[in-house]
């Protein structure tokens, strides 16, 4: 096997284009990894010449991080905007603040001086629809107005997101996540990440998670922080003309999009290496870093949750866990595990069943539906009719002695005189009975309707969905493990570490580790799982329950099935991508996967000089390969290097319009000297210059578990077969996924994509 030590011999002054790919291909590691060396080695020896030249070097050196402080910057207030849009938009299918219509309900009643602490959700300036349509604020008529208007906010909210995304970027729909890490590998998606998906997904984002569909805005903003990774990519060579270095800024950027999405900086570094990344060298590492703290502080100075924190879902319990607690928490991990497996498989039949019935055809009308029953069903339940954060919000939160939500309502000890901060176990009171009966109802509603809503034509992140289902499920079981800790403090099992009228058991808890479960059994996410959920909560101590948790929950998923939600995804929709997780422990060789197959034509060659310009033209012409082997003749099939398609188009179109003398009898050589002609022969065409003199090569007798390792480690387009020097065939990426998919059992033709 031979490496790539140079790659592109310019000779010459390189064409325009030469090095580019086209939509739907697959980069050349190998070879944007040597272009950036030669061109870093030429700036470096240019840099001793002259003092601009060194400055020119210096600033080229700065370009990353400026790069990166820039991503920070746009993905922040880009976040912080959202934010702010998504309270307001969500308030407003309530009613709206009589003092100005741009307040949300708790912006309104902030600047309000006539709110008492009692009440202090409702305030005069604040009216609802009915009470500010009819005057009446109670009473059947006014429920049902209050009803219809939320309805209707909401099918004009999801139906303005569903036509921008159809209208103007059509790839600004579904999480991204799944399209981000498959660009990452080395795909080429044009548009995915471009400036109109970038507008289109912030507006349409806002709108979607507004409309009440049962969606969080996580997945998108690592599409959207991509997205302005890209934009700004664009400004410095050093990485528009790089395949493989604009790569890096794209991974850093994912690391900023969770940083501002969950205001989790070190989470989102670790999530970006753990989930989306493919190529994550430690220079990326630091940039990572250095991007998501940028992005952190930015979202902060704008301060959307007006709580001058960071975090999305700051909680402060006052008792540690226990032991014995172990249990319920494990409980929790395998419901996750099981919530996870069942939701891709129900999610990833009725995408497929969208992908290839008549459903598919009418994007609009789904969304609609959808939303409208969302809608419908979700306003009778109070737990549903809020936003999906602010319901983990209070799920999460403890019971002190200032809270009024319904699920705080036990009943005190006459005689309880303790701190406020350490309110012992309680009686649950008639509150907490019917608010586990709506949580029991929203649970099956959430993980019903989540299904159905994950992969529509509108922007849909799963992460806040997915924690939501937990949320409530842990919860239950919190104040479950609670109420038997109050009322059976005799078994042994409690007697142990919890005393009577102690405060043992935080119901709060349990919701939190629910959330980390059901998330992980999605996303099959561990180590930054467990980071982004202790970032979001401040819940430093409790790093061991969700540890227990995210494993367990991850191991049962794992029984039912490998892929997370995103590489399903990823193989629905075709993508080449080869995941670095997955095994390969068939006993192949490079020959049975080689193409051409026996029954096939032979593989189209070019010579080193001996091949015309209309044969090369007709070449092009008649075959759809990225690329073609030069040989030193038919005769002897001795292999001379391999040229990709599009630089020879190009380096032909090219020779046509500005090089005298070349026409079609021209002859092509790949030497170094031109060969021998007869003096009457036309002007030959030399085309060294875009010759890859050291493709990558394997013998026909290397078995396919190296090969699939080289094409993952290595990031290889194509691999060529040989045998003593001779070529035999060649192996490209497709062929690998197709063999692996057909080792599997599965489809090979299902890698649409080239």
């Amino acid at each position: 096997m031979n490496g790539a030590s140079h790659l592109m011999d310019f000779l010459d002054e390189p064409f325009p284009d030469v090095g580019t790919y086209e939509d739907f291909h697959t980069i050349d590691w190998l070879r944007e990894k040597s272009r950036d060396t030669d061109r870093h080695r030429k700036i470096t020896s240019k840099s001793k010449e002259s003092i601009w030249e060194l400055i020119k070097s210096l600033l080229d050196a700065w370009s990353g991080w400026v790069v990166m402080l820039l991503i920070g910057l746009l993905s922040g207030t880009l976040a912080g905007v959202i934010d702010l849009a998504v309270d307001w938009m969500t308030d407003l299918k309530e009613g709206v603040c009589l003092s100005a219509f741009w307040y949300s309900h708790e912006q309104c009643c902030w600047t309000s001086n006539e709110t008492t602490f009692d009440d202090r959700d409702k305030c005069p300036q604040w009216q609802k629809w009915a009470e500010l349509m009819t005057g009446h604020s109670e009473g059947a008529g006014a429920y049902v107005l209050n009803y219809l208007m939320y309805v209707m906010w909401a099918l004009l909210f999801s139906f303005l997101a569903v036509s921008l995304v159809r209208v103007f970027a059509p790839y600004a729909c579904g999480s991204g996540i799944p399209e981000i890490k498959t660009i990452l590998s080395g795909f080429i998606i044009r548009g995915y990440l471009g400036k109109w998906t970038l507008l289109i997904k912030t507006v349409t984002l806002v709108l979607a998670v507004s409309s009440g569909l049962s969606l969080g805005k996580e997945g998108p903003l690592v599409h959207v922080a991509c997205c302005c990774g890209n934009l700004f990519c664009s400004l410095f060579s050093k990485y528009s003309k790089n395949e493989g270095k604009r790569r890096e800024v794209l991974s850093a950027a994912a690391a900023a999009g969770v940083s501002v999405a969950f205001g989790a900086p070190i989470g989102g570094v670790l999530f970006s290496l753990e989930e989306v990344s493919y190529y994550f060298p430690l220079k990326t590492l630091w940039r990572s870093f250095f991007a998501a703290l940028v992005a952190a502080f930015t979202l902060r100075s704008i301060n959307p949750f007006g709580n001058s924190r960071l975090v999305l879902f700051y909680v402060e319990y006052h008792t540690p866990w226990y032991m014995a607690e172990l249990v319920p928490f494990i409980l929790l991990g395998v419901f996750g595990g099981l919530w996870g497996a069942l939701f891709i498989r129900a999610n990833i039949s009725w995408c497929r069943r969208r992908k290839t019935t008549v459903l598919g055809r009418y994007p609009t009308l789904e969304v609609i539906v959808v939303a409208g029953l969302t809608a419908l069903l979700a306003f009778p339940n109070p737990y549903t009719r809020r936003s999906t954060s602010e319901l983990i919000s209070e799920l999460f939160n403890d019971c002190g002695a200032l809270e009024s939500s319904q699920l705080c309502d036990y009943i005190n000890s006459p005689n309880m005189s303790r701190p406020v901060d350490d309110i012992p176990d309680r009686p649950a009171g008639p509150g907490v009975r019917i608010a586990l009966l709506q949580l029991a109802l929203a649970l099956v509603f959430k993980v019903v309707i989540t299904i159905f809503t994950f992969g529509m034509k509108i922007p849909s992140g799963l992460f806040i969905p997915s924690m939501a289902v937990g949320a409530i499920a842990g919860r239950i079981v919190g104040i479950g493990v609670e109420q038997m800790a109050y009322h059976h403090h005799d078994w042994i099992i409690i007697k142990n570490w919890c005393r009577p009228g102690a405060d043992c058991v935080t119901p709060g808890l349990y919701a939190m580790v629910g959330a980390a479960a059901c998330l992980g059994g999605v996303t099959r996410m561990t180590v930054s799982l467990v980071v982004i959920m202790f970032e979001l909560t401040g819940g430093l101590e409790y790093i061991v329950p969700l540890m227990a948790a995210a494993v367990t929950s991850k191991w049962v998923a794992d029984a039912f099935g490998k892929e997370g939600i995103y590489e399903s995804h990823i193989q629905l929709n075709g993508y080449p991508y080869l995941d670095v997780r997955d095994e390969f422990t068939h006993r192949t060789l490079a020959a049975d996967v080689m193409r051409p197959r026996r029954s096939e034509p032979p593989l189209a060659v070019l010579t080193q000089d001996a091949t015309a310009v209309e044969d090369v033209e007709a070449l092009i012409k008649e075959t759809d390969y990225n690329g073609f082997p030069v040989v030193v003749s038919r005769q002897s099939e001795r292999l001379i290097g391999f040229v990709q398609r599009r630089d020879l188009t190009l380096a032909v179109k090219t020779a046509r319009q500005k090089q005298d003398g070349v026409v079609s009898s021209s002859v092509v050589y790949f030497t170094e000297d031109p060969p021998q002609l007869p003096a009457d022969s036309p002007q030959p065409l030399k085309l060294r210059r875009i010759l890859n003199l050291s493709p990558f090569t394997v013998t026909d007798h290397t078995p396919m578990e190296t090969v699939v390792d080289i094409f993952r480690k290595l990031g290889l387009r194509q691999c060529l077969v040989t045998r003593s020097g001779r070529l035999l065939g060649i192996i490209t990426k497709k062929d690998v996924l197709r063999h692996m998919a057909q080792m599997m059992n599965q489809d090979p033709e299902s890698i649409m994509f080239n």
